[in-house]
């Protein structure tokens, strides 16, 4: 489970989902492979909305300032952790390397690791792994 709090200062926790697939996506407003990436995450989590939810670990940004205006300029609609030290990302420790940014992390609806993609994705790969995650495959 993962808990946290968002860049609007929401507590938020995985716990409140259930019957999708959980798509995390590690990213920081000062990486370019993230703002490379960021409009695919966006389609692909508009266009697989009724298969998963999409979570962003903001990580390695100490104010606030910088993410909000990412969020708000690539119009990215689902919910984002402020993880400037990190922590959220060491919940996946041995699965996860603390410095790969970006990284997404793909759980089924088991709660389980399903698929990992270290740099930057694409919107035709997220949506075939969450696709074939949330079919069972």
């Amino acid at each position: 489970m993962i808990e946290g709090v968002t860049l609007d200062d929401q507590p938020w926790t995985s716990a409140k989902i259930s019957d999708k697939v959980i798509v995390y996506n590690v990213w920081g407003s000062w990486c370019a492979p993230c703002v490379s990436e960021a409009p695919a995450l966006v389609r692909a989590s508009r266009r697989l909305d009724n298969q998963a939810a999409f979570v962003g670990l903001n990580t390695r940004d100490f104010d606030k300032a910088a993410p909000r205006a990412f969020v708000r300029a690539y119009e990215i609609p689902y919910v984002n952790l402020f993880d400037p030290q990190g922590a959220l990302i060491l919940r996946f420790s041995g699965e996860l390397p603390p410095n790969a940014i970006p990284s997404t992390i793909v759980i089924d609806r088991q709660g389980r690791l399903a698929a990992r993609i270290i740099g930057e994705t694409t919107e035709a790969t997220l949506v075939g792994l969450v696709q074939d995650i949330a079919a069972g495959r």
